[in-house]
Formats: structure tokens, sequence, C-alpha cells
């Protein structure tokens, strides 16, 4: 469970900085590209979300991998022992495991609601300090590295840290995908145990004890933030 949550919100957040860079963008391209992946993964429930990467996406994905390596090796273009033409006619598998098809999924949903976070606080950040930014001879690249993003991250943590609590509660749905997590283990058990009443307790209890200590830790930083600040 924790690796699963930690991997995926560390792609999250990467996604989402991306992501909340174009919501910005005066570039009407990279705007609606952008605005149109927060929509749709915003409006998409996670668990439809983690079914449909994982069962159509990433199978879409493998195929089409196989498909390229098959025509480059059949053209002459890959050597009969390169990966893509081993992968193209079958003597080599690309398999891509349920928990990593589960940390994929998590990632890009999540990255759509970092994506926010990171649009909220670079949209705080007064637009005076980008017009003197670039009255300095900065870029927008530089100005935004520089100057908006070092404040607006600063910013967005304590979010982001809600947001990571959040997913660590959301990767219980892994669970639906067959990956071992607290979840699959407890309903594993208590099936062949019958012992529903104390394994779901301590599933229960486990998950509350992680959000507890994270809320805590999240609360801290807030406190930090504005004391320093």
């Amino acid at each position: 469970t924790i690796r699963v949550t930690i991997i995926a919100y560390a792609f999250a957040i990467t996604f989402g900085l991306f992501a909340g860079l174009g919501r910005v963008s005066t570039n009407p391209v990279i705007y609606n590209l952008a605005t149109l992946y927060v929509q749709i993964m915003r409006g998409l429930p996670i668990l439809v979300t983690l079914l449909y990467v994982s069962f159509v996406i990433i199978p879409l994905v493998i195929s089409q991998i196989n498909a390229l390596g098959a025509y480059m090796a059949s053209i002459n273009l890959l050597s009969e022992d390169n990966v893509l033409a081993l992968l193209g006619d079958r003597r080599a598998g690309l398999e891509v495991n349920f928990e990593i098809r589960a940390i994929i999924a998590l990632a890009i949903c999540y990255g759509a609601f970092s994506a926010e976070i990171f649009r909220a606080g670079i949209e705080s950040i007064g637009r005076g300090q980008m017009e003197a930014a670039r009255s300095l001879g900065m870029n927008y690249f530089e100005a935004m590295r520089h100057i908006i993003l070092p404040q607006a991250i600063r910013r967005v943590l304590p979010p982001l840290g809600n947001d990571f609590i959040a997913m660590l509660k959301e990767s219980s749905l892994v669970s639906a995908l067959g990956v071992q997590d607290i979840t699959q283990l407890g309903r594993l058990y208590s099936a062949s145990s019958f012992e529903y009443l104390k394994t779901y307790n301590m599933v229960a209890f486990l998950y509350l004890s992680m959000t507890i200590l994270l809320s805590i830790g999240v609360k801290f930083m807030e406190t930090r933030l504005k004391t320093d600040g």
C-alpha cells in the first residue's frame, strides 16, 4: 500500500506540475490539452480510471509496441535480437503487472487533482512579479523557474500533503485488480478464516493510523510554513 502510494504520487506530482503549467499557459493548444486532461480525469470515478487504464489503455499500448516491433523487423530496420523485434514476433513478452498498472492509473488520475493545486498556487502569485522578472530580461520559462514556481510550491505543499493522504485511502481500490495491498490481504484472510470482524477492524485501524499520522505531519508543515512566511 505504501509503495504504491509513494510511487504513484511522485508521478502524479510530476504530471500535475506540467498540467498545472499548461493550465496557466497563454498558448491555446497547451491550455486546451491540459484543461481537457484535467476535466476528464476529475470527471471519472477513480475505480473506473483504474479499470480503464489497466484493461484498455495499457494492453492497447503493449499491442502497438508489439506491432511496431514486428513491422520494423519485417522491413529489416531492426536486427533479429533487437528488443522491439523480439516483442513483435512474440519471442519476448512485454508484461506489465497489475501493481504497475495500478500505479500508472493512480498517477494519471491524481495528476489532474495536483494540476489544479499547482494552477491555484501559480495564480496566487501576483502578476507584478512576472512583469518585474520580464523587465529584468528573464523569459517566461526563466521567470517561472526562478521567481514564480519556488513561491507557488511553498504555498501548495499543504494541499499536496492532503492529496497524498487521499491517495493513500483511495489506494485500497487497487485490490479490485488483485494487487495485494492491505485491503486485498484482509479480504483473502477473512474469506479463509471467516474472522471478518477482527480482520476488517485491523484493516481499518491500519489505514486510520497512517492517515492520522500523515494529517499531523501536514498540519505541522502548514504551521511551520505560516511561521516562516
